[in-house]
This record gives C-alpha cells, structure tokens and sequence, in this order.
C-alpha cells in the first residue's frame, strides 16, 4: 500500500507522550449544538468535509465499507485531489474488517490513513482487544469539530432496523476549535506548533469552571500515560456539586465504586438522579454487568430507566442546569481503564437544556422504569463482585506489563501485507 497509511502503536514512545501530555483549559464564547444520531450528525459532517479548504483531521473507532463509509470515503477522495490536507485515524480492530482496497483508494488519492495498533486475525479471530482508540473527532479547518459517541457506520441511521444504534454527538465552533484542533494532530502524530496557552499546565483545571457562563468548553481525555482517570473524576466532580438533577445516559455502565458512592450520594441529598441504561444491548453482557449494580443504586432513591426501543449507544450525561458533557467514553473498565477516549465538559444552559429535553423524551416515551424494591436482594453479593470484576479489568494495563511486548512506533503499512 502507499507508504500514506500507517501503523499507530497502541501508545506512543514515552518521549512523544510526555511531549503530547497537555491539560486543555476551559474555553468561553463557544457554539455548541447538540446533533441526535446519524440523521442529525453525518449530514452536518459531510458539508464541513465538502466545505473544507486546507484540512481535514478524523478519528474513529468503527469505519464500516458501507452506505455511510463509501459516501465518507468519496468525500475525502474529492477533498484530497482539491488540495486539502486529509488525516485518518481508524482503529486496527475497530475497523479491522476493511478491505485493502477501500484503504488503498483513499491513500492512493493523497488521504494519509494511519490504523492503531493493528493485528491479523489468529485462527479467525481478532485479538487486539485492549487499549483501543476509541475516540470519534472530525475537525475541518480548525474551524469546526465534531465530538462525541457516533461511528461512521449505517447502523447508526434509523432505517438501519431495529439494530439501530441511538448516540449523540456535538458540534462546536469558537475557541475550544482550537483546542480539539491541537489535540487531534498530536494524536496523529503530526508535527505541532506549540502555542501560548498549549503549554503543559503544572495544575489541571477543575471539571467545574469557576463561572458558569455559557458557551464554555473544556477538552478531557483519557489516556494510558498521564490523563487515566481525567474522565472519571470530571463525573464525580460535577456529582459532587450537584444541587438540584442529574441525568446520566450511557451504553455501557459498569464504574468502579468511587462514582458509584458519588451517584448514590448525590441521590441521598435529595438530587433527582435518573440513569439511562441498555434494555436492548448490542452486546448481552452489557445489560447484565449493569445489573448488577441496580439495587445498590434503586435503594437510595435513583431512577434507572432502561431504553428498550433500540440499542443505547450514547455516551452523555448533564449536572444542575448548566453542566454537560458528550464525547465516547462509557462507564465501564475498557472505557475507565483502557480505552483513548475523549470528552467535551460544557457549562451552557441552553445546550444543558437541549439534552436534558432529549433525553427527557427518550425516557417517558421509549424507556421503562426498574422498579425499586422493598427488601434488595443480594444486593451486597452483586456488588461485590462487580467491585471485583471492575478492578481485575482497571488494573488490566498493569497486568500485561508482566508479559513481553513490542515496542511502540510508528511505522509503513505495506499493502502486500493485505493482499
């Protein structure tokens, strides 16, 4: 293949890392709308693409050779021949299943595709499980950025069928571009200009902006390196603070007992707390992890919801009036412990508003209640495991650093290798 794709590690040298360690800040007099599943998404995305004058800058973690993956991949072929700098970032297993082909159509046209971490299949199976790039970013002329949980994949449009995936993500365009704009070319690899304000932070800014403002935007990630437990404690820091609701929709729920604590804190000092669950899982094990944990939650007052019309493939949750936040990250090990993710923080109460009328519709019209019981039962058993279960999967990095393994880098992805 064209030496324009490219292997990515799962992470990077630790010089290059320490390099790319940056704490974003958060940013005022930004533009965020909230974009509902691929209707509202892929349209949005693809007229940045076509409107792109000098780059286009994507990760994702599925790209399927689809209806939506062929007219992505067009996009792209036409943005790269009229001059635009065209960066993608897929993941190797992820997006395993593409053909040398479609790859090699897009680097053949000047696209510069670079796969994470990516593996050949042993007896059939894939392999390379852990660690994935899980991130969904789009940004266009450092001007525009998409954010949040949607794949470039048919399954997330409604006429998909009832296997339909239902995600969110943002758009945004003011200063926090640039931020999203610097982070997704130090996580491509490419070469960045370091710029006042970019500078490594001796202390990280607060999940909470000191004024609530509208319009604010913070970029948070989590990483293998310094930034493991950024996402969390952004959740359990707005838990903490919260006075009046929160509403947490999200895929895959399985935290570690310290979010857990905060979520059933914040249900006993009389905050509505409403979950969103799976109650048709693209992957049974989801639901039934989740589970596990409903009458710790149920007992203390929590209102758990489960989502029975498709499946939940969303990522979101609000705070209060004011605090949100969108991005690819779940609540479960891979995605807590694992997983590249990101995330946008925002502190504006008309996007807060707008998920909160969202997922209000979703669940009273499409959800069913779990009904709390008088006596729990084995309440205690299921958290125990499930505080087993998390922590054997948090401390997962650790334990196969006990086994031999390659060293990071990037490197050529020859097509003869796919042939």
């Amino acid at each position: 293949m064209n030496s324009a794709v490219e292997h990515i590690a799962t992470d990077q040298p630790p010089d290059e890392a320490k390099a790319r360690d940056l704490d974003y800040g958060w940013q005022s007099g930004n533009q965020i709308e909230l974009l509902e599943n691929g209707e509202a998404y892929f349209p949005r995305v693809f007229d940045a693409m076509r409107a792109a004058q000098r780059e286009i800058l994507l990760e994702t973690f599925i790209l399927f050779e689809d209806k939506v993956g062929h007219e992505l991949q067009g996009i792209l072929i036409e943005a790269a021949q009229r001059g635009v700098k065209v960066v993608v970032s897929l993941d190797g297993f992820g997006c395993g299943e593409l053909s040398a082909a479609f790859l090699k159509t897009l680097a053949d046209a000047g696209v510069m595709v670079q796969m994470f971490d990516p593996a050949s299949k042993t007896l059939g199976i894939r392999t390379n499980w852990f660690r994935r790039l899980h991130r969904k970013i789009v940004v266009v002329d450092a001007e525009v950025a998409f954010i949040g949980g949607i794949n470039f994949s048919a399954d997330h449009l409604g006429d998909f069928g009832p296997e339909a995936k239902q995600d969110y993500s943002v758009q945004v365009t003011g200063p926090a571009v640039a931020d999203l704009h610097h982070f997704a070319l130090a996580q491509s690899g490419r070469q960045v200009r370091t710029r006042r304000g970019w500078r490594r932070r001796q202390q990280r800014p607060s999940p909470w902006a000191t004024d609530s403002g509208e319009g604010l935007v913070r970029l948070i990630y989590r990483d293998n390196l310094q930034h493991r437990d950024d996402i969390e404690e952004a959740y359990i820091h707005a838990l903490s603070k919260a006075k009046k609701r929160a509403v947490i929709a999200n895929a895959y729920f399985f935290p570690g007992y310290r979010l857990l604590r905060e979520i059933r804190n914040a249900a006993r000092r009389g905050v509505q707390v409403q979950l969103i669950m799976q109650g048709q899982p693209d992957v049974l094990l989801a639901k039934l992890a989740a589970r596990m944990l409903y009458d710790y939650l149920l007992k203390d007052g929590v209102v758990i919801h489960e989502y029975c019309q498709r499946p939940l493939h969303g990522k979101v949750a609000l705070v209060d009036d004011d605090w949100s936040t969108v991005g690819s990250s779940n609540l479960d090990p891979l995605s807590l412990a694992l997983n590249l993710e990101a995330n946008v923080l925002i502190r504006d109460r008309a996007f807060n508003q707008q998920l909160y009328d969202s997922l209000a519709t979703l669940s009273k019209n499409h959800c069913q209640v779990i009904p709390a019981k008088d006596k729990p039962r084995l309440w205690l058993w299921r958290l125990t495991v499930g505080f087993l279960v998390f922590h054997v999967m948090r401390h997962f990095p650790a334990l196969t650093g006990w086994l031999p393994a390659h060293k990071p880098r990037l490197k050529p992805f020859e097509s003869q290798a796919h042939d």
